[in-house]
């Protein structure tokens, strides 16, 4: 909690209003197109996802863990392996509408001369030129989305804060992955100890995001967990935007007209058979004046009974005999 608290208090403030058209995903692992880089299987849903939102005129907002830099070390290979996917992200950050948050697998763009060295340049893989890729991006922990007429407030993280393992130990967990699990990954075999992978270990994380948002009386958007969440009837406002690794479609979190949704993109069939990426809406619209919270320890009786369910659905996720 302490350090989503710290994040909030640093987070770069972005203010939107009934106007503002923004979509965020976070968790792409974008990895170099060999067998273990579980972007490539949804990375044409994705570039048409990019398209129709830099079409739309939405604000792109990456909410970490988009490059996995955990397990490829060096970025250009990354870049090149997702040349159309980075000129649709160049799109967005030449109109002053892409925004990056580092996640525990991409950390080290929390270092402004990793990203000058990384992201600013790009080799052309056709003329093999040197030409300007994300010049001038600054990545961030955290995005304040403040209303300008409500002022309420939603923070987007990627959510690792916190996360012992994927956050102050990261260095050490990273050196794990990169020599032992990155080659069980090829074999289709994850590590135990990813709040992914793990669901003690995710409903551990999921709960002290909503203790969070019930103390700060502040929305939560992130991403970390790859399980997509949106809040129902009086749930703590605890969004989830998934990932971009499932094994057909991938997921994130659309905000318009003052409202939010989850939503989904994959590729299905028209009504002549013919396949095309389209977007299905999972769960709302629902106004971001339903999530608005206030941090009243008068008012806690009714989320804290959020709380207890949240604690009882975690139990029971994590011990599926029971019930």
């Amino acid at each position: 909690m302490p350090r989503l608290t710290k994040a909030y208090r640093n987070a770069k403030v972005v203010e939107i209003d009934s106007s503002s058209r923004i979509v965020i995903f976070s968790d792409s692992h974008r990895g170099d197109g060999s067998l273990t880089d579980e972007f490539r299987k949804d990375r044409d849903i994705f570039e048409a996802a990019l398209q129709q939102y830099y079409d739309d005129g939405y604000t792109l907002i990456e909410a970490g863990d988009n490059d996995e830099l955990w397990e490829y070390s060096k970025p250009h290979h990354i870049i090149k392996a997702n040349p159309e996917v980075f000129d649709r992200l160049r799109q967005f950050h030449l109109d002053k509408r892409y925004i990056r948050i580092f996640g525990n697998h991409d950390m080290q763009l929390r270092d402004p001369e990793y990203v000058r060295e990384h992201l600013y340049l790009r080799i052309n893989n056709v003329t093999g030129r040197v030409e300007p890729l994300l010049d001038g991006l600054k990545v961030e922990e955290a995005v304040l989305l403040r209303h300008k007429n409500t002022g309420q407030e939603i923070l987007t993280v990627h959510g690792h804060q916190g996360d012992f393992s994927n956050d102050q130990a990261w260095r050490t967990t990273m050196f794990t992955f990169r020599i032992f699990w990155r080659h069980l990954h090829a074999l289709g075999i994850h590590s135990p100890s990813s709040p992914t992978r793990n669901s003690g270990q995710r409903h551990k994380v999921e709960r002290n995001y909503v203790r969070w948002i019930l103390k700060h009386g502040t929305a939560l958007i992130c991403g970390h967990t790859h399980r997509e969440r949106f809040p129902i009837g009086d749930d703590a406002p605890y969004f989830n935007s998934g990932a971009c690794i499932f094994p057909d479609y991938i997921t994130g979190l659309e905000i318009v007209n003052d409202a939010i949704s989850l939503v989904g993109w994959s590729v299905v069939p028209d009504a002549n058979g013919y396949l095309h990426v389209a977007k299905k809406i999972m769960a709302g619209p629902r106004p971001l004046a339903d999530f608005a919270r206030h941090p009243d320890p008068v008012r806690h009786r009714r989320p804290e009974k959020s709380l207890d369910r949240w604690k009882i659905i975690a139990e029971a996720s994590a011990h599926p005999s029971v019930g």
